[in-house]
Formats: structure tokens, sequence, C-alpha cells
């Protein structure tokens, strides 16, 4: 007797073999037969005609590396069917940590992935000091969903060199980082992160390491080359450029997988070309593989966010600290109306100028959000349109459903206004899936629903250009996900591999409007954005999530690196 069998689903392997009715069973946690399993019994039988059954979402870029500690639930991304998530990102995190230098690591999550520091304040426990003790304490903790993770570079930096963590390092203090890094992947970290971009900055200016030489990470990447192939992961501004490719290069040579971020942006066409690099080096057995993201990398502007065009703007500023039904009530009032449309940005950030006036990439998202909006119906062109100006368009749309409406602002992969060079990225065989940034940035992106988003925008809902097929969409999100980091025993429905199991109504398949909640520690605010059409959610044979609702059980673990993993195909 089986322990569980699902019966009669659609099921969609995450292999990209096509759809085909099957039944399911499961014992011990792992997928135990696949096929028509009539007559045949099991203990739990869940009926799944009708529904789409496929891998549990593995979404490997994420920061939820202080919620883990006091999140069993691991929301908004258990919400959208994901059953795995690696966070330890972009080259921040919580360990190793000094004992009192604390605060130095949350300002730096709260500065570049935008997680209120009151909240990681009073929700993190601090029961650490080293990489090894924190994934400890990970796995200490009973969780709905699976999490592995990565040893972030800017946390290893302040370790060892303390106050001078944004200078350059001596040779021993190389030594000692390579050190710890190798101590934490021994320990079951499944990769190395680190940021190279000017972007990522806290109160105390770049993220230490946005400027490490080329000797400091080869020296963490021959830790790699003895520890076994792990993962390096790094955001930069110039990634395809021939300094930051010579390293790489140099780094998968000694059997490190590069993945970093990539979107079309600036020219829009050189995206072009780091795909037909990664391609290249990856032919010639290099694993160099650019991550990208199934919709545009961009920003929600409301009332509540943390960024907003009329955020500098003085009236703005003199009202910020009313609640909003009253600062809304004022933003109505016609005096103080043209007052604050009198007024221009009092900020002397050209690049925040320059985000704040990009008129003709606003789109209000609405309570069925459109992530592939027709230029037409930017704030610039709906003020042509109107005989308004873009300034008076925003305000009307923030102004909407009582101050709590939000606005698309996309600021990579939409130059062409669509979602081809998207689809040209996800398609791309040398590419993975990645940068949904869930648990970050929780005052101003929520993009936790792009697994979701897979099914209903780009095999479902399209209609301004090409689709994915079923199966393709699913094997990205699944099996392609898994195998970059070396998760060898998840992302199929295959005899063998964990039942990570998600029954999907995909027709019922919606998801909402981000809304702002202030459910963190410390009454912190985040953005999240719920979803419907989720039946079930299997962990390890274990179902977490019925009908959109969590079920108590809580079977997730910490996902150790190493031997029980699998090598690498």
């Amino acid at each position: 007797m089986h322990d569980l069998i699902i019966r009669g689903g659609t099921v969609v392997d995450g292999t990209g073999r096509a759809a085909h009715t099957a039944d399911i069973a499961v014992d011990n946690g792992l997928v135990s037969a696949v096929g028509l399993l009539s007559g045949v019994a099991a203990r739990q039988e869940v009926e799944a005609d009708g529904l789409l059954v496929s891998p549990g979402w593995v979404d490997i870029h994420t920061h939820y590396d202080g919620q883990v500690t006091w999140d069993p639930e691991v929301t908004p991304s258990s919400w959208h069917g994901v059953t795995t998530v690696v966070m330890g990102n972009c080259g921040v995190g919580f360990a190793p940590r000094r004992p009192g230098a604390e605060s130095f690591l949350i300002e730096l999550m709260e500065g570049v992935e935008d997680i209120p520091g009151a909240a990681l304040h009073e929700g993190m426990n601090w029961q650490w000091e080293t990489f090894p003790e924190y994934l400890d304490a990970v796995d200490a903790m009973p969780r709905v969903l699976d999490v592995a993770a990565q040893v972030p570079h800017a946390a290893v930096r302040a370790y060892v060199m303390g106050e001078r963590a944004h200078e350059q390092p001596s040779a021993e203090e190389i030594v000692a980082m390579a050190r710890i890094t190798e101590e934490a992947l021994r320990a079951g970290a499944v990769g190395f992160s680190t940021s190279r971009t000017i972007l990522h900055r806290s109160m105390h200016g770049l993220v230490p390491g946005t400027s490490a030489m080329p000797d400091e990470l080869i020296a963490i990447g021959e830790v790699i080359g003895r520890v076994g192939r792990r993962v390096i992961e790094l955001v930069s501004d110039d990634p395809t450029g021939a300094e930051e490719q010579a390293w790489m290069h140099q780094l998968a040579s000694v059997g490190a997988t590069v993945t970093y971020a990539l979107a079309q942006s600036g020219d829009s066409t050189a995206f072009r070309s780091a795909l037909a690099e990664a391609q290249e080096a990856q032919a010639a057995g290099l694993q160099i593989i650019p991550q990208v993201a199934n919709r545009p990398t961009g920003m929600l502007f409301g009332f509540q966010s943390s960024l907003h065009p009329f955020i500098t703007h003085p009236t703005y500023k003199a009202l910020a600290d009313l609640p909003l039904a009253q600062r809304v009530a004022k933003l109505r009032e016609p005096q103080i109306r043209a007052q604050l449309l009198s007024e221009v940005p009092a900020t002397k950030n050209r690049i925040g100028l320059a985000l704040m006036t990009r008129f003709h990439l606003f789109f209000l998202l609405g309570e069925n959000p459109d992530y592939e909006p027709h230029p037409s119906s930017s704030a610039a062109a709906i003020a042509l349109a109107t005989g308004r100006s873009p300034d008076e368009v925003m305000l009307d749309w923030m102004l909407e459903r009582d101050g709590k409406a939000l606005v698309f602002a996309p600021l990579a992969s939409y130059m062409d206004g669509n979602h081809d060079a998207i689809r040209e990225m996800i398609t791309h065989p040398a590419t993975v899936l990645g940068l949904s940034d869930g648990g970050a940035h929780c005052g101003l992106i929520c993009d936790a629903s792009m697994p979701t988003y897979q099914l209903t925008h780009w095999v479902r809902d399209r209609h301004r250009g090409a689709k994915l097929s079923l199966e393709d969409a699913v094997r990205q999100q699944t099996s392609r996900t898994a195998s970059v980091f070396g998760l060898h025993d998840r992302g199929l429905l295959v005899p063998g591999k964990r039942a990570d199991i998600n029954l999907i109504e995909l027709e019922a398949l919606r998801i909402h409007e981000p809304r702002m909640v202030f459910d963190l520690p410390a009454d912190g605010r985040r953005l999240v954005q719920p979803v419907d059409g989720y039946r079930s959610t299997f962990v390890a044979g274990v179902q977490t999530f019925a009908d959109g609702k969590p079920t108590g059980d809580r079977p997730g673990r910490l996902v150790r690196a190493g031997a029980a993993l699998g090598t690498r195909s």
C-alpha cells in the first residue's frame, strides 16, 4: 500500500515531455510510481481529474535569509506553489556575524533589499555566529518548504575585516575569507554570492565586495574547486565586460557554476551578446549561466510604497506622516492638489530624478495586473490623449481605491514596450529563470509571484506575442532551476525524486494585485500578492496547502549541498 496516490491529473513532469494523464504514487516522501494505478491502494488518495499536476516550483533567487528564522510559512512564495527557495543572493545576508555587529548586516540588507530594519532587529534571535551555526539554526525550525542558502560575500568581508570591510583586503584576509567560505560550503551552503553594482548600497556606501579584485574572487573560486561543484551568484553593472568575463571564466574552469543577473536595458540589444557568450562558454564545458526574469524588472509606486514621483515634493513631505486616509483626503483638496502639481522633485539624485520622470513607462497596474501593458496606456500617452500633464495622470491613478492603487514602472526588459525580449531570454538554452527577489524589496516590488506568472501569462493569457508551451514553462521553473544548484533530487515527477507536487486549476489560476500589509515583526510593511487556483501543494509527499490555505503540516527542511543531492549530470 502506498502512502499517497494522486489520481487522474494532467501530469507535466518537468522533463519537457508532453503532458499526459496519469496517477502518481508517493512513498517515504518520494515519487514511487507514475502511470495508471487502478486497483492499487494508498493510505491517502487525492482526486486530480481536471487539474494540472506539476513538480513544486524551485525559486533560486530569493532573500528570505532573515524571514526564515521567524516565518515557518515563508510567504508569499509558498502561496505560489514554491516548494524550494535559494536565498543568500546578491552578496548580503546574516552569517557569519561578529557579536555586536548585527546592525551593520541589517543596514546592508535594508539598503540593498528594502527589508525593514526594525523587522529584522525584532524578528531574528541571532543564535549563531558562524555560517554553519546559521545553517543549524535554520535547520532547527520546521517550515512549509525547503530552504537552501548561499554564503554572502559582504557578511564574510565584515566578519574578517570589521570596519575595513569596504577596503581592499590583505593577502592574509583573503586567506581567511576563503577559509570561512570553505567551512560554510562543507557545512552545506549551496553557493557563494557577491554584488558588483553601484545600485546596491546602504547608509555605509556600496556593499562590501563591490570592487573586489579578481584575486579575492578567484581564491574563493578555488575553494569551490576543492569542495566540489557549487554556485557563485553575482549581480554586476558589466557582466559581459572583458574583465568580468575573464574571472568568471576562470572560476568556471575550476568547477564553479557562475550565474549572473541579465536583463534588457540601455542598449536594447546588448543582451543578445551576453546570451551568445554564455552559449559559447557552455559549449566549451564552462557553466556560466545568465539568470533572467520572466517579466520586467520594475517598481510599484503608491502612497504606501518606499518611492513614488511625489515623495520629495515639499507639499507631499509635509503630509507624509499622516495616516493614509488623511493623506489621501488632503491630496484631494483642490488647493493642495494644485500646489503639489506645481512643484518638481526636490532631489539632487540625477538617477532618481530620471526614474521619477519616465512617464512613458508608468502604467496603472489595476486589479487584474497587466505586466505587458501597451505603450498607449502609459501615463505619458494618457496625458496626451486627455489634455492633462503626466503628473496629473499619476496623481489621479495613485488616489484610486482610497490611495491604495499601484502604478507599475518597468525599469528593465521593457525597452520595446512588450515582452518579446523577455521571451527571447527565457527560452534561450543558456539561461535559467530567477530574480523573483522573494522576501525582498518589501516596499517597492512584489515579484515572488513570478513562478505563477509562468503559467498565467506565458502559457495561458499572453495576447501581444508568442506564448510558451505548458511543458517548457514547467521545465524552466522546476528541473532547470533545480539543476543549476545541483538539487538533483527534485524538480521532476519521476520515480525516485522528491514528491514536491502542485495541483493547479489552470483556468482558475489568477494573480491578484499586490497589496501592502503590515505583518512583519515590529509591524513592518511589505507588498504581498495573493493568488487563486492552487488546489494543493505537497512537500516531500505531505500536503502543506489546500485551496490556498496552510494545512499546518511543515515538512520543509534545510537543503544542504553534498552527496545527498546527487552528482551533477
